[in-house]
Formats: C-alpha cells, sequence, structure tokens
C-alpha cells in the first residue's frame, strides 16, 4: 500500500508542476530528412517508470560483486568443497522440488565445469536470467511445470534465443524444425518462432508437460527432451524394464547420459554462484524493463530505429524472431518487444513509423516455410553444386553440418535447409 501511495504521489507531483497537457515534438536532422518525432506523455511515462523499478528491485539479481562476495574471496579465487558439503546443499535444493537432484561423481564433474572451467558462462547466464527467467517461470506456473526447469534453458542454448546447433536445433529450448512445427512454432524466410522467447517457452511448457506425462518421472522426461520418446523407450527396455535415468543411463546416447547431471549442476550453480566466486554480468537490461506491442503491418527495423533511437543491433537482440530485420505484412499479427521507456514514443508515432521510407521496402514480402532435407552425397559431388542446386550458400551447408573445410565424401550425409511457398 506504502509503494501504491508514492506512486500515485510521484504522479500527482508531475502534473502540478506541468501547465494544461501538451503534446511536444522532436526535430531529428536524419540524412537531409527533418523527422518530427512526438515525445511521449510525460506522466504516463513516469508511471512506467516507477513501475518497472518497482519490479526490477524484486525480481532481479544484484550484479554489485563487492555486496554479493559475503566471504570475502579473493578476486580469482576458486573455492572449493568436499563431496558431502555438495551433497548436502544438492538434498536441500531436493527437497523443494518435485526434480529428482541426486548427487554422484558425474553431477560433480558438471559442477566443476560450471563453477571453474566455465566460470565466465556461468556469469554471463546469471545477468542473462535477468530478462528471461520471469517469463519462463510465469509459463511454467501456467502449466504446472516445476519451476527449476527453467534452468533446462541453460543447459540447451546458454539463454541465447539465436543459438542453433550442427544439426538444427534452434532457439533457447533448442527445437528441431519438426518438433517446432508440432507445438505451433513456425520457420518462414522472414520470422522463426524458434527463436521468439514467448513462442518457444510456451511451446517448450507443452512439449515437457507431454513428456512427464509419458513417464510421470521428470528425469525421464528430460532424457527424452534430448533424445526423442524413442531412445528412451529402448533403453527402458534394454535395462530390463527399469523406470529412473539412472538405471536406463548406460542405455542412452553418450549425450543423453551427461545430459540430467548437466542439469542438475545447473540448479546447484545458480543456487550456490557465490559460494563459488561467481556472480552475474551487469542487467543491462530485465524482463521488466521490456514491453511488447502488436504489429499489423510491414515494418523495418531501421523505420523503428530512426524515430525510437534504438539501434538495429539492438532491435534484433530484443526480437530474435525477425531473421532478418523485417516484420512481414501478411495480414497476421505480429508482435514487438521494446523498452518501456520507448513504447510510449513508438505509440505517439506509430503512423509516421511506418510511412518512414515505406518505398525502400522489398516490392512483395513472399514468406516461405523452411524444409529441412537430408542429402547423400555423391561421387563427383561438391559443395558449391550442392549449394546451387538449393538455392542456399556453402557457408549455410557448413554451419548446418558442422563442416570446418570443403571436403566432402561419397555416401556423407548433409542436412540442408530449402525453401517452399507457403500456402
Amino acid at each position: 500500500m506504502r509503494e501504491f501511495f508514492a506512486l500515485l504521489t510521484a504522479v500527482f507531483l508531475l502534473a502540478v508542476n506541468s501547465t494544461v497537457a501538451q503534446v511536444d515534438s522532436t526535430e531529428v536532422l536524419l540524412e537531409s530528412d527533418t523527422l518530427v518525432i512526438i515525445d511521449d506523455d510525460p506522466i504516463l511515462a513516469m508511471m512506467d517508470s516507477l513501475m518497472t523499478s518497482n519490479l526490477f528491485n524484486h525480481y532481479c539479481y544484484s550484479s554489485d560483486v563487492d555486496l554479493l562476495n559475503v566471504f570475502d574471496f579473493a578476486k580469482d579465487s576458486i573455492p572449493v568443497y568436499t563431496d558431502s558439503i555438495y551433497a548436502r546443499r544438492l538434498y536441500l535444493l531436493d527437497r523443494e522440488t518435485p526434480m529428482d537432484l541426486g548427487y554422484n561423481s558425474t553431477v560433480k564433474g558438471f559442477i566443476d565445469l560450471y563453477a571453474r572451467r566455465r566460470k565466465e558462462l556461468s556469469s554471463k547466464v546469471l545477468g542473462l536470467s535477468n530478462l528471461y527467467f520471469p517469463l519462463i517461470e510465469e509459463t511454467f506456473d501456467r502449466y504446472g511445470i516445476p519451476l527449476e526447469l527453467k534452468y533446462l534453458a541453460i543447459v540447451e542454448s546458454a539463454l541465447n534465443p539465436t543459438a542453433r546447433s550442427r544439426v538444427g536445433a534452434t532457439g533457447l529450448w533448442q527445437f528441431m524444425y519438426a518438433t517446432g512445427k508440432m507445438y505451433g512454432l513456425q520457420s518462414t524466410s522472414y520470422v522463426d518462432d524458434r527463436m521468439d522467447p514467448y513462442k518457444s517457452t510456451e511451446a517448450a511448457a507443452k512439449y515437457l508437460k507431454y513428456l512427464h506425462g509419458l513417464y510421470d518421472d521428470w528425469n525421464l522426461a528430460l532424457a527424452a527432451y534430448n533424445s526423442g520418446p524413442g531412445n528412451v523407450n529402448k533403453a527402458i527396455r534394454r535395462s530390463g524394464g527399469k523406470k529412473d535415468f539412472w538405471s536406463i543411463s548406460p542405455y542412452l546416447p553418450r549425450e543423453t547420459r551427461g545430459y540430467v547431471p548437466a542439469f542438475i549442476a545447473v540448479n546447484y550453480i545458480m543456487n550456490y554462484a557465490t559460494e563459488h566466486n561467481v556472480y552475474p554480468e551487469v542487467c543491462q537490461l530485465s524482463f521488466f524493463d521490456c514491453d511488447t506491442i502488436q504489429i499489423s503491418k510491414g515494418l523495418r527495423f531501421d523505420q523503428l530505429s530512426a524515430f525510437t533511437g534504438i539501434s538495429v543491433e539492438e532491435l534484433s537482440r530484443l526480437n530474435p524472431r525477425y531473421k532478418t530485420g523485417v516484420i512481414p505484412e501478411n495480414g497476421k499479427k505480429h508482435t514487438l518487444l521494446l523498452p518501456v521507456d520507448k513504447v510510449g514514443v513508438f505509440l505517439a508515432n506509430e503512423d509516421s513509423i511506418y510511412a518512414y521510407k515505406k518505398d525502400e521496402a522489398p516490392k512483395e514480402i513472399i514468406e516461405q516455410e523452411e524444409e529441412k532435407i537430408t542429402y547423400r552425397v555423391r561421387s563427383g559431388d561438391v559443395l558449391g553444386t550442392i549449394a546451387r542446386k538449393h538455392g542456399v550458400s556453402v557457408n549455410s551447408i557448413k554451419s548446418w553440418n558442422n563442416i570446418r573445410g570443403t571436403t566432402i565424401y561419397p555416401g556423407q550425409k548433409l542436412i540442408i535447409h530449402v525453401n517452399r511457398k507457403n500456402g
């Protein structure tokens, strides 16, 4: 209640200090064109700022190392603990979740990985968690998913929404093309929903809930998320019908054997980072610093940048779903994520933004769906001819198949993403 009255007081004082509400505008000289940009309403902007600050203080990690370093570690100190301490800490975490967070030598190896050898990565994801964890927690809460499963996104992508594996798994949750489509994630020439944190998290919640329904065990659900239910079912049969992860682990693919231990280790390090002298990178932007708006017209990031002052690079970082910086006009509504303090500017100048350099937009926007095919290399094939045959680049083929040089051999299978018109 105190915070509510503080908010009202601030708004009241701002209103008193302002004369009759007026619409202000700013002239910006850009490439010989004078842009007239209407400023946001100052009272509404203040309300947005106060609300954002309140939410940020409740949900975001501090990045002040001096404040967080309660154990007074030296800067380069790497604390090491006994097995009993690791086991005790995981036992305490295990009591707070339906997940099975057991401790063993494999888990210890992954704790060492995240706490020492990949310490910089742990710091980075601690900082990025301010942007993505509130969204994931809110979604998982709606679906009745254990909130600890938010750490799975670290194992999958290190909280990088544009991450792409050598086999084509994409986004925060590393959806393959076909699985993503099953859960409503569309991929076209301009848009890839797998890189949309909102849509992909919704899809991940549905998929995880489905997998848990198959096995009634979260660790087996995680194993199936990584390697597919088919591999888990075969491992259960080969183990003589056992239905716990550690019993069937020897019969799972090698990567999946380390998947659940890695997940447990990430749970540990995210809760005991300070004890390992690991601190989050500075939180440049949190989930609560951003808001979404609906776009129903075609829009390019350079048009938006001219009026809001947000760089095209930053707009791409906030909206990785749009692969080329173009929001297509196709009769559908599209979501745009902006810093809260720029939403009002967008709404005040919306018509002008759409009209600005509209003629420079692509004459025809044709959306195309991507289709993944497997090509078997024939004798005499080279990457250049294969790329031309499928209308893709050599670098793309190399990226999709984790090829460093240009050497290929007959019989080799290459994954190629081709486009086909939607419809």
